[in-house]
């Protein structure tokens, strides 16, 4: 028999479940209601399908907690309704951004590193719940006083112990970095020096981020290449092709690499967005041979196993090749980014050029590796002497 979730008492008898009561208000437009397992008054959900896309498009609506129990059907049914009407003119439903939890959702849509670090930090935490026409300088406050005690994981040994460190205030600074980004999409700044002033428990801690200084020059990268493991070394000689981070590195597949025209695309970055580099001829010939008799959607650089690499399965190969080849003690997979970079710079190749075949800002690389361009500035005003 079909539910009727205009009449109260109907609504009381139904179980808690997670999958919504539904009930056909017209053709492709559904009323659902999901219980409370608290006893709380329930949620109301539309549910709307899509000519265009070809799927529905679903909304919660809220509980219409300040209503009488014979009035929420009503209010629900009108709100249905409406978002019918909107999809059928083919408007797109949007989720509610009320609390904090919910402008990060939406912030990190296409952000998957704001999205991993949010995962970590924010919806597990008390502030995601909060309200954003609630939020105060306080909330963040405390938050951030969380942030800084949670230990930093550094690795785990092969019985599966977590080894941490304490939490440094540049990682702070990165992690803190996302979550006003998204608030200032969704929030204007308070008046200053108030409560409402939720911006200034965010600000970063200054002179925190030093510049990496650990460079390998070409000979030390030569031999880490040389002493790495056969499983390991076409991921490791990437990397001293490429100033990828080592995470966008591990996650390419075969079908971001067009043989043909020798254009890599990199999709999974810090960044979020898509970009396209030109290789040449060395990195090329590495990545077709990678390339060569796998699926579009298997990882160009993979492990024995046939699995990506990622920062787990990189650390110990690299350690060890580290330790053989007698190079400094500290060098991990991030040290050959940092040292193409520097050639790079050193080659006089444009910051701007630099920071987006890297895929960062024009401004990081400034502020990390100007002062080799002031280098090689003095050097080119040294030949004006007569």
């Amino acid at each position: 028999m079909a539910t009727d979730l205009s009449k109260v008492g109907e609504r009381e008898r139904l179980k808690a479940r997670r999958e919504p009561h539904w009930q056909r208000l017209r053709t492709g437009c559904f009323l659902g209601f999901r219980p409370s397992k608290r006893g709380g008054k329930g949620t109301w959900i539309a549910r709307v399908y899509d000519e265009d896309s070809r799927r529905y498009q679903v909304k919660s609506l809220g509980d219409f907690g300040t209503l009488a129990g014979n009035a929420m059907f009503a209010a629900a049914k009108k709100e249905a309704e409406a978002l019918a009407e909107l999809v059928e003119a083919g408007g797109e439903i949007r989720a509610k951004v009320e609390t904090i939890a919910d402008a990060c959702r939406a912030y990190a849509e296409d952000r998957p590193e704001a999205e991993a670090r949010f995962k970590r930090y924010v919806y597990p935490d008390p502030i995601g719940k909060v309200k954003l026409d609630k939020l105060r300088r306080r909330h963040l406050k405390d938050w951030r006083a969380r942030l800084e005690e949670t230990p930093a994981l550094v690795s785990r040994n092969k019985e599966g112990d977590r080894r941490t460190r304490a939490r440094a205030p540049s990682t702070v600074n990165r992690d803190m970095a996302v979550l006003r980004a998204a608030l200032t999409k969704v929030l204007s700044p308070g008046a200053p020096n108030s409560e409402a002033a939720w911006q200034e428990a965010l600000k970063a801690a200054p002179n925190a981020d030093g510049r990496r200084t650990l460079y390998l020059d070409k000979g030390q990268r030569r031999a880490l290449l040389e002493a790495v493991s056969g499983e390991a070394r076409p991921f490791v000689r990437a990397l001293c092709l490429l100033p990828l981070r080592p995470g966008a590195m591990a996650a390419l597949t075969a079908g971001d690499f067009d043989k043909r025209t020798c254009e890599l695309t990199i999709g999974k970055d810090k960044t979020g967005k898509p970009r396209r580099i030109q290789l040449p001829a060395e990195a090329a010939s590495l990545f077709t041979a990678q390339e060569k008799d796998k699926l579009p959607c298997a990882p160009l650089f993979m492990r024995a196993n046939g699995i990506a690499w990622d920062k787990n399965s990189w650390k110990l190969p690299i350690a060890a090749a580290v330790k053989a080849a007698g190079l400094p003690d500290g060098v991990t997979a991030y040290t050959l980014r940092h040292s193409t970079i520097t050639d790079l710079v050193d080659a006089g190749l444009p910051l701007l050029t630099i920071a987006q075949i890297s895929g960062t800002s024009a401004e990081m690389i400034e502020r990390h590796y100007g002062h080799l361009n002031s280098d090689a500035a003095v050097k080119a005003l040294t030949e004006l002497a007569l």
